[in-house]
């Protein structure tokens, strides 16, 4: 007998890829603390006179994107950030080629969802109090196609 269960926010594993196109270097973004995946469709009105009255629609486009939030982390000793992080704020303020990366994500637990995709970043120091921890909302835009993939933690 199945039971089901809710899955939870935090099953999603977000990864950039240090390496290149060809030999891929995929490292997870650690300190992950909000994650929203979306990927809207473009819909144009595509009715005549013979659908009967009823509103006729066809996708034409879709588009997709990623808003999550970071908990910067730091090696003290070496003085340095996490190379996923300084990757994708060194993303942010490039052009052309420099400013894409490579990114996918998956569900954690293992099951059959997981996406791959080129995006553009942008990032967004969140400020705060001198109590707060140094978080940074990062917008990762698709530059291309958002691809199913097999989850490679399946």
């Amino acid at each position: 007998m199945s039971v089901d269960t809710t899955a939870l926010a935090r099953r999603w594993r977000l990864e950039i890829n240090a390496g290149t196109d060809v030999a891929p270097d995929w490292q997870q973004v650690i300190a992950v603390s909000e994650f929203t995946p979306k990927m809207p469709p473009n819909f144009e009105e595509d009715s005549t006179y013979d659908s009967g009255g009823w509103k006729g629609n066809t996708k034409t486009g879709q588009e997709w994107s990623v808003e999550t939030t970071i908990s910067r982390k730091i090696d003290d000793q070496a003085k340095v950030y996490h190379p996923t992080h300084e990757q994708l704020r060194l993303a942010a303020f490039a052009s052309g080629s420099a400013s894409k990366v490579g990114v996918r994500w998956m569900d954690r637990n293992g099951l059959p969802e997981a996406y791959s995709g080129k995006a553009l970043v942008t990032w967004e120091p969140q400020g705060g109090a001198y109590t707060d921890l140094d978080t940074v909302k990062v917008t990762l835009t698709g530059d291309g196609a958002l691809t199913p993939i097999t989850n490679p933690l399946a």
